[in-house]
This record gives structure tokens, sequence and C-alpha cells, in this order.
């Protein structure tokens, strides 16, 4: 899940007249106060008169009285109050939502987030498509394959908008998240097909928008903002059973790789505020959630500067060998400090985090991973490529041989590690022999999780501006054949290790392909295959079921590239239970 820059300005207003209002505020500051000059003092009255303008009244205040419908089009750049929809407008009436998400672990998040601000302005959820009065498509842009699955279901809700066209309540559409904010035109102008456009960083917005919409026309919000966390907002978890949830600690990404598109649909990098994160933490584990995963962009690159105790003047610290395109930041408390404190709040919780970038990896980080036992022990590194020069085309801020250095270190740090990578096949000029440079990395390094995906060009990019789509389509997908089957090679080579072995192991449910038997992950992110029966305890002799939400200890019978099988020794804990060197299974997508 790797993610995209930028380079380009973020915000534009439709309306070329409407004063944009922006502040960020700043909790750290590295400059000393100086004498006041007559140039200062006249930058201070030309921003009075401006502060006096932004304050004054706006276009919506002449028509105070004026009815929804008779406003053609919304296109908002800010959440602020709204005179011409009162506050009983924004109101839910109990209609029923239905969401759609796809994409990443971010977009499921997101959708938590969003419906968290739907329910309290009294919209009800539905899991029936066939009820629903609003339909919300929560969208990814990463790849095209993403998005053409998108403009088929469009089609196809179209269609059954159509057909209750003329009921009381017609069905409303909407596209929220990083597809919105891509093909804002596209969608609402020359398709038509949807109501609502919501940006990643417009949830809030939400109810005036539905309002709007359910006045008769089209609203959209698709602004991108520097301070945008939804800190406050407490996300309504739907994880299966509950055992495990996403917890948002960080939005957007600065790295700029010439081939992601997220810088632009998802914004400039913010951080959450530890202290909001480590309450949201806290509640998951009083209702009895056994895993979370941190997400983020970038989210070992997470910086909180939201206190003046956290500001300081020390750079962040890279992994060795590593570079960005932007200047060093200083200050801020960093990813070690909160995956500290997260580890600490329930030492029976599992702690994973996705998606990290290899850059953000000081040893400080690894030193944690190895020191916590309630910190799964698997490691994402996205290589992209094992060739320096598709690395350099991607801008991706390494060589191999630092990549390869980083791999070291970290297997010295965490013995027994498992570690994962994303690869993209057919980037832009990639020759024959990097290709081959890539296998060799695959079967050098011995990763256990592979996410991997032929390249497809995406606009605003820098590659869409500077390189050339120059390898054909079949050689791209001959090159991703090519590289799963090496992934299931290493995949298959590792798990075997593992036959013998004891894992611990956090129930899911049943197994997708049998009720016969139950399914869970290993600490390192392996699945788990074991018959469903009740186990006898060593400590009291009796019998006790398996359920979704325990740990249980399997001891391994049988491996694949897949998975493991085997059969329950007993229930466990993190806090009783010696860690098992592990590996994970491998995932091998070729396109979302």
């Amino acid at each position: 899940m790797e993610l995209p820059k930028r380079l380009r300005p973020l915000f534009c207003l439709s309306r070329p007249f409407s004063p944009l209002r922006f502040t960020r505020h700043s909790f750290c500051s590295n400059f000393a106060e100086t004498g006041i000059t007559s140039k200062e003092n006249r930058r201070k009255t030309l921003d009075s008169f401006k502060g006096r303008i932004s304050s004054g009244p706006r276009f919506q205040d002449f028509v105070k009285g004026v009815s929804v419908d008779k406003i053609p089009f919304v296109n908002e750049g800010h959440t602020e109050k709204h005179p011409y929809l009162s506050e009983d407008s924004k109101v839910g009436n109990s209609r029923k939502v239905y969401f759609e998400t796809y994409g990443c672990q971010m977009n499921v998040n997101d959708t938590e987030i969003a419906w968290s601000i739907l329910q309290k302005k009294d919209y009800q959820r539905t899991s029936d498509l066939n009820e629903a009065d609003v339909v919300l498509l929560v969208t990814c842009s990463i790849r095209e394959k993403a998005e053409q699955t998108i403009w088929n279901r469009l089609q196809q809700l179209t269609a059954m908008k159509r057909k209750r066209i003329k009921t009381h309540t017609p069905m409303k559409i909407g596209i929220l998240g990083c597809m919105a904010e891509r093909l804002k035109t596209e969608l609402l102008e020359r398709e038509k097909l949807v109501d609502v456009l919501a940006g990643p960083d417009a949830y809030r917005d939400l109810p005036r928008l539905l309002a709007v919409a359910h006045g008769g026309q089209q609203a959209s919000n698709v602004l991108l903002s520097l301070e945008e966390t939804y800190a406050d907002i407490m996300p309504v978890h739907h994880a299966p059973q509950g055992y495990s949830a996403f917890v948002s600690i960080m939005r957007g990404c600065d790295n700029m790789c010439s081939y992601c598109i997220v810088p632009f649909t998802r914004g400039r990098e913010r951080s959450r505020p530890v202290n909001s994160i480590l309450e949201e933490v806290r509640i998951l584990s009083d209702q009895g959630v056994r895993e979370v995963t941190l997400l983020g962009q970038n989210v070992n690159s997470y910086r909180d500067t939201s206190e003046q105790q956290f500001c300081g003047s020390d750079p962040t610290q890279l992994s060795r060998g590593f570079s960005t395109i932007y200047r060093t930041k200083k200050g801020g408390l960093r990813f070690a400090d909160l995956l500290d404190r997260v580890s600490h709040i329930d030492p029976n919780m599992r702690i994973r985090f996705t998606s990290p970038h290899p850059k953000d990896f000081p040893d400080e980080v690894l030193q944690l991973i190895e020191d916590r036992r309630n910190i799964c022990k698997q490691i994402h590194l996205p290589a992209q490529s094992g060739s320096n020069q598709v690395l350099k085309a991607m801008r991706r801020g390494y060589t191999r041989e630092a990549y390869l250095d980083l791999v070291e270190n970290t297997k010295r740090i965490i013995p027994g590690v498992s570690l994962s990578s994303d690869f993209i096949s057919g980037f832009c000029g990639e020759t024959e022999e990097d290709h081959q440079q890539t296998l060799s990395l695959i079967r050098e390094v011995g990763y256990n999780l592979g996410f991997l995906f032929a390249y497809s060009m995406r606009k605003k990019t820098h590659a869409f501006h500077h390189l050339q789509d120059d390898v054909p389509t079949e050689v791209k997908r001959r090159r991703l054949e090519e590289l799963i089957s090496v992934f299931r090679e290493e995949a298959a080579r590792v798990n075997a290790n593992l036959i013998g072995s004891t894992q611990l192991v956090l129930v899911e449910g049943e197994s997708k392909r049998s009720a016969q038997d139950l399914c869970g992950r290993s600490d390192g992110n392996l699945k788990v295959i074991f018959p469903k029966r009740d186990v006898i305890e060593p400590a009291d002799s009796n019998n006790r079921p398996i359920n979704p939400g325990d740990y249980v200890l399997v001891k391994i019978l049988s491996a694949s590239s897949q998975s493991l099988r085997g059969h329950v020794l007993s229930h466990g804990s993190l806090t009783d239970t010696v860690r098992q060197n592990e590996s994970p299974a491998i995932s091998l997508t070729q396109g979302w």
C-alpha cells in the first residue's frame, strides 16, 4: 500500500472571488521576536484589512431566505456554517445509508469515520442495498483497475437509481475518498452519475452535502487540508466479531515517488495528536479488541508537533543510506515514541502497523519491536524494484545496496522477523536486466508476503509529466507472472521451516473453505487453519470451546505458500506464551 507524492498546489476554488480562509496552527517556532519595523507595520495593516474582508458577508448571506432547490450547484471549499441551510435540513431523518469500501485499510478506517459523522445526524446504516436511501462508495485511485471497478459499479447503481426515481425517497449516490478528489470533473459534469462527492478531508461536511443532494442538486467538497486528521472523531468500528480494529495515526504523504498518486489525492503529511490515538486504543481495549493496526499512508513517518513539549531541534533520523526529496524535519514526537506508548496500554493486545516506508526504520524502531512481545514481528519493507536505475526513476531515495543493508540490520536486531514487500513490474524504462535484478532481490531477501502489481500510469504524478510508459502491456504481465512465481517459491520454502513449531494464533472464525475448520493469524500474519473442536486445558483438565478473538497455541503439521495447517494444543496469551519465530503467508495480488 505504498503511497505517492506531490509538488503542486493542493487547493483550488471554483468561485474565483470567494476568499480562501486557511489557518495552520503551529505550536513550534524557531523564530525569535524582533523589533517591529515600518515594513512589518504595513504588513500587519494589510493582514488586518484582509481579515476584515474575509470575515465580512459572503454571497450566501444575501440569499439567506432562498430555498435549497433554487441554488444551482454547491462546491464549497470549507466546512463552516452555511446560512442557506438550517441545521434541521442536515439531519438524516433516519434515512438508510449503505457503504461499499474499496482499496486499502485506510479506506476501511475512512468508512468508519464517515459513518460516525452520519450516525450522529440520525442516519441509519443498512447492509441491504435494496433498502438504501443513500449509497456511498469509499474509493481508491492507486491503480487503473481500482478506478475501473468503481466506474462499472456506478453504472449498475445508476440503473438501480432510475428504477426508483419516482419513489418518495429516491436513491442518492455518493463517491468518497481518493477517486472523488482525482476525478471530480468527470464524475459530476461529464458522466453525471453521482449526487455527492467528498474528498478524504471533507467527511465532516457530509451532512451538508447530503442535505443539498436531498434538495435535488449535486454537491461537492474535495479540497485537501494541511490539518485534518479527524482526531476528535471516534470511528464506529465494524471489524468481524470485533476482535480487531484499524486506528488512523497520520494522513497524507510527502515522499513524492514518481509513480504515486496518493500525495495528490490524500494531501500532505499531518499526524494525529498522540493523546487522541492513545484514547481510541484504550477504548478499543475496553471493548475487548485483541489486535489493533496503526494506519497511515506513510505510517512510520509519524511526527506529532501538537504540543510545545514535543518540539525540539533534533532532526528526524532515517534508515542509514536513505534520503528524501524534502528537507530534514525537526522536532516532534516520533513513531517509536507512539509505538512505545501504544504497546503499554494492553499487554495482551497485538499491535501492527501499515503502510511504512523503508526510510523510516531507524534502529530505535527496530529495537522497540524486538523488545515488546505484543508488537508483531512482521515488517513491511516496500522495495518496488531491485534495480538502481528503476529506483532512481521512481524517486525512492535509496539504492539496492542501501535497501539490502536495511534488511540485514533488521534481521540482526529482530531474529526470525517476517518481511513483506511491494513490487511494481514494468515501470517506465524498465529493461529485462532491471527485471532480473528485481527477481534476484526477491530471492536474496526471502520475503514471506508480497503485493505485486503491473504498472499503470496515473495523471498528476511526476512519471505522467516526465517519463514515458514504454513497457508493452504483454511484457508487464509476463514479468508480473514471473515475480509471483518467485514469491511463491520463497514463501513455500520459508513456511516449510515452520513445520513442527508451535504458533500463537489469534482466531478469526471459520475457514472459508470448510465449516469444520477454524482460521486465524500468527504473529507474523500467516494464515493458520486447524480443526474446530474444544480443547482440554492443562491447568484444570476442563474442555473449553474456541471462539473468535481467542489466542490459541497451534502445532504446525504442514505448510504451503499460502498458509499453515495444524492442531490446537491449548488456549494461550501474549503475556504467558514464549514467543515463537514465525513467518507470514504470502498474498499475491495482480490488481484491485
